[in-house]
């Protein structure tokens, strides 16, 4: 069977490419843009990538699998159609050739999606369960985003953007699992959503797909997710906290969360030590080691797995060290996101520098939504930059009304000769945005280097 891909070198649709492949199937695929790192990934497993053509086509695969990005104008989308191909969104090809037949695992939230998946396929495959996965990020333990494994399970991160031109639900009421993990819940996609509401029922009818047999994870305080559990829930619930008496809570040994005990209700099972910082990646931790459990892993080995645990590609990745100036290539892209991640940075290095350069990246972003929310997101960092390209016409914070410790910057090039000059021993510079940023960490690290020849 061959089946063509469009918009194949995103991360998810890159990754359905690659379990088409483990499958045996014929695999090819186009895309706007033909680019590492995916593109060396899927070339490598033998998939043929081209840019957009309708003679992409010409074979006339037995099946279309179209991304979410994708609509109708597109090319090869009015050829798929005009030639009467079969097609079908990314979720429902997964569902159908992948996850009917599996303990499906999913990781859904505005926040920590690809990093607890990532963590819960870890603690899988430390168990010795070899589990399938799809995430949105490679992981570094397994230096691919996706693949079949050799067991019944499969973790996946469930993503509530929608499916398709032809299918506005969203991604994940395709993945039917059995442990749900509901991290938190925050406004965001407003390119999509016109209000939190409208992600609260989607993720209403999400919890309404979940078996009584099944298990729900979730934070105790997230009043949004509270008031998707109100709507209606069929499907047992355990807590997680940073706090005493819950299901499942962690207590940090040192303040930046590099290490922290484990508790299931008054039990203490053990204690993590890893390179990780922040409490939101102990709230990340804790959940996984709970959905882990209901799948009939030891939390005594789940703890284990995490101290090994290496963290995703672009979450807080190290990119390099020039005289001693730290440089972090980090996704974040909502307020929420940036301010605990700088959080945990902070508890690490006290009180040496932190400088945090922000690019708007995500569609909420560029059209201002949280505008107001990013000044205050920063207070973590001694500097801060925030890139703004003429077409973005709107200023962070209230006008007039900037602290002092923030700078906006419409000069990519500019930018980078000002921070190059700018830093000094010790720093530690955290560049944060969910696209490839001009290939800003690489220019900078050389800018470093040309001026401490």
């Amino acid at each position: 069977m061959h089946i063509h891909i469009l918009g194949i070198c995103r991360t998810f649709m890159g990754g359905l490419a690659l379990l088409g492949r483990e499958l045996g199937l014929t695999v090819t695929g186009s895309d706007q843009n033909v680019y590492p790192p995916m593109s060396t990934q899927l070339e490598a497993s033998g998939i043929q990538l081209s840019r957009y053509d309708p003679s992409n086509l010409s074979s006339r695969p037995d099946l279309v699998v179209i991304g979410n990005a994708l609509s109708r104008g597109n090319e090869e989308v009015e050829e798929t159609l005009n030639l009467g191909i079969p097609y079908v969104s990314g979720p429902q090809w997964l569902f159908e050739a992948v996850l009917q037949d599996k303990w499906v695992l999913a990781v859904a939230g505005t926040h920590g999606k690809t990093t607890t998946s990532s963590m819960l396929a870890w603690i899988l495959e430390c168990a010795g369960r070899q589990p399938g996965f799809l995430i949105g990020g490679i992981p570094q333990n397994f230096g691919r985003s996706s693949r079949l494994g050799n067991s019944d399970l499969f973790v996946i991160e469930a993503y509530e953007y929608d499916t398709a031109f032809f299918d506005k639900r969203s991604k994940f009421l395709h993945y039917r699992p059995r442990t749900a993990i509901l991290n938190n819940l925050e406004f965001d996609h407003a390119d999509i959503f016109p209000d939190l509401a409208a992600i609260q029922t989607q993720f209403h009818h999400f919890v309404r797909t979940i078996p009584g047999n099944g298990r729900i994870i979730l934070p105790r305080h997230d009043p949004n997710l509270e008031g998707v559990i109100e709507r209606g829930c069929w499907t047992p619930l355990e807590y997680c906290a940073l706090s005493p008496n819950e299901d499942w809570h962690g207590s940090l040994l040192i303040e930046d969360g590099g290490k922290f005990q484990v508790f299931n209700n008054t039990c203490h099972i053990g204690d993590v030590e890893w390179n990780l910082t922040g409490r939101h990646n102990v709230a990340n931790a804790i959940a996984a080691i709970a959905a882990a459990n209901h799948a009939g892993i030891a939390p005594q080995l789940a703890i284990q797995a995490l101290s090994s645990f290496e963290n995703v590609k672009r979450r807080m990745e190290l990119r390099g060290v020039i005289d001693n100036i730290h440089i972090y290539d980090d996704f974040a892209h909502h307020p929420t996101a940036i301010d605990t991640t700088l959080h945990g940075l902070r508890q690490r290095i006290r009180h040496q520098r932190l400088i945090a350069v922000i690019e708007p990246r995500s569609n909420t972003m560029r059209m201002g939504i949280h505008a107001k929310q990013l000044p205050q997101s920063l207070i973590h960092a001694d500097l801060a930059y925030i890139y703004l390209p003429p077409q973005l016409d709107w200023t962070p914070g209230n006008p007039g009304d900037l602290p002092p410790n923030l700078h906006i910057s419409s000069d990519l090039d500019g930018l980078i000769t000002e921070l190059a000059h700018l830093a000094r021993p010790g720093d530690h510079f955290v560049f944060m945005s969910n696209g490839a940023f001009g290939n800003i960490h690489s220019r900078f690290l050389d800018a470093l280097k040309s001026l401490r020849l």
